[in-house]
């Protein structure tokens, strides 16, 4: 592995306080390379989606230390958190987020539209990122007019197209039927292989199983943290 794109330092995150308050997250610790993909498990309540908001920039710990990619996000202000989640950050969500009325193109653009990168190069990016996702065909299309798989798909090329430090991958295949979730796999998995980092937030240990590593949270602390492979 390379240098660490994720480092959490007894993070902690409680909401509410006094005899109401919920630790969601209590002093978990947890290092990313380069290049890994790990895949995060745990049952509702677990503390895995408060995780996920916190690596993604989403929330910040109520205490403890995030550096992503060597940045202190813990330090930053919301508006150069927002520069990050766009600039560093590849999110790929259960509900693919896609814009109804614009193409596949289109769709994978826009984090460069919001990052002011101008439009011939836009177009070049994002049609190689539809590429490395199989979708060259169906750049010209809508989302109804693709699968659920394909939609996905564009979501990841989407996650893509800033060449980020780290593609966070929440629950990618819940909305997908089988063929579909094995076609988006794949494509994490080609990703990976290419050197991406991924970590991806799942219940299905199928899922799970296409990860290099396994960390597993119960009550808001790692449970377990196992290279799979």
């Amino acid at each position: 592995m390379g240098r660490t794109v994720l480092d959490v330092g007894d993070v902690r995150k409680t909401y509410g306080s006094g005899e109401t308050a919920v630790h969601a997250l209590r002093g978990l610790s947890l290092s990313v390379g380069r290049g890994d993909y790990v895949a995060i498990m745990g049952s509702s309540g677990s503390g895995k989606s408060t995780l996920m908001n916190i690596l993604g920039c989403l929330d910040v710990p109520s205490s403890g230390t995030y550096l992503l990619d060597g940045v202190d996000v813990s330090r930053l202000t919301d508006r150069q958190l927002a520069l990050v989640r766009n600039r560093r950050i590849g999110f790929v969500f259960q509900s693919f987020n896609l814009i109804p009325r614009m193409t596949a193109l289109s769709n994978v653009e826009l984090p460069l539209a919001y990052a002011g990168v101008r439009a011939a190069e836009r177009r070049r990016r994002a049609r190689a990122a539809l590429a490395l996702v199989g979708l060259t065909e169906r750049a010209g299309h809508e989302p109804n007019q693709l699968s659920g798989g394909q939609q996905q798909r564009v979501a990841v090329a989407r996650a893509l197209v800033t060449a980020p430090a780290l593609v966070l991958a929440d629950e990618p295949t819940g909305n997908l039927d089988t063929g579909s979730t094995m076609d988006v796999l794949g494509v994490l998995d080609r990703l990976n292989r290419s050197g991406r980092t991924i970590v991806l937030i799942t219940h299905e240990p199928e899922v799970a199983q296409h990860a290099r590593r396994l960390v597993r949270l119960v009550d808001g602390r790692i449970v377990e943290d196992v290279r799979t492979r």
